[in-house]
């Protein structure tokens, strides 16, 4: 089991995403939340999954190795929401939120987490990809979303485990959990890899 297998390790999640903290509670191993405070700048010509993997790496990369030993596996991840060749990023206001959830009603889209793991002697990262279908949204959905759930800490405007996951997402190809912020089950097989 996972949890016997870390028993010795310190963990470490470096996301202040209370989703990604519920689901990695969720697998039953202790961990410590550190936070640094990272600009989140990738080079133009990436896209998707190479973005993703990029911006997970470079929250990684701002520990200091020092800080580190073989018995620490810091954990970071980064979630981009991928549509038609772009990035639907967290919204910074309501018009923004409204336009981003527009651009999603009636589409599909691609919901892409780069998580990385590291401690003292390596470090290692995957991706993992999640196609989301969308109902064509009313306006009033849309406003009573933004209004009661006020989405401005999400990728793409919104939260699967939220009313408008209920009410909008028509089906999903790929992992739930991945929508939420971290592809639980695939973190799961890495992290036992990890420490072999």
């Amino acid at each position: 089991m996972l949890q016997d297998i870390l028993q010795d390790y310190q963990i470490i999640l470096a996301s202040g995403s209370p989703r990604r903290q519920q689901l990695l509670k969720e697998l039953g191993i202790n961990f410590a939340v550190r936070v640094l405070d990272v600009e989140e700048i990738y080079p133009e010509n990436l896209t998707g999954k190479k973005i993703a993997k990029y911006l997970a790496e470079l929250k990684s990369i701002a520990f200091d190795l020092n800080e580190l030993s073989e018995k620490s596996i810091i954990i970071t991840a980064d979630t981009v929401v991928w549509q038609n060749g772009e990035v639907l990023p967290k919204p910074n206001d309501r018009k923004h939120a409204i336009n981003v959830l527009q651009k999603l009603s009636g589409n599909s889209h691609e919901v892409i987490t780069g998580v990385c793991l590291r401690n003292s002697e390596r470090l290692v990262s995957f991706t993992s990809s999640t196609k989301v279908w969308f109902k064509a949204l009313s306006e009033e959905e849309i406003d009573f979303y933004i209004t009661n759930y006020q989405p401005y800490d999400k990728a793409g405007a919104y939260g699967i485990q939220e009313w408008i996951g209920y009410i909008g997402i028509e089906k999903i190809e790929g992992s739930y959990y991945n929508v939420m912020g971290l592809p639980i089950q695939m973190l799961y097989s890495e992290l036992i890899n990890f420490v072999k």
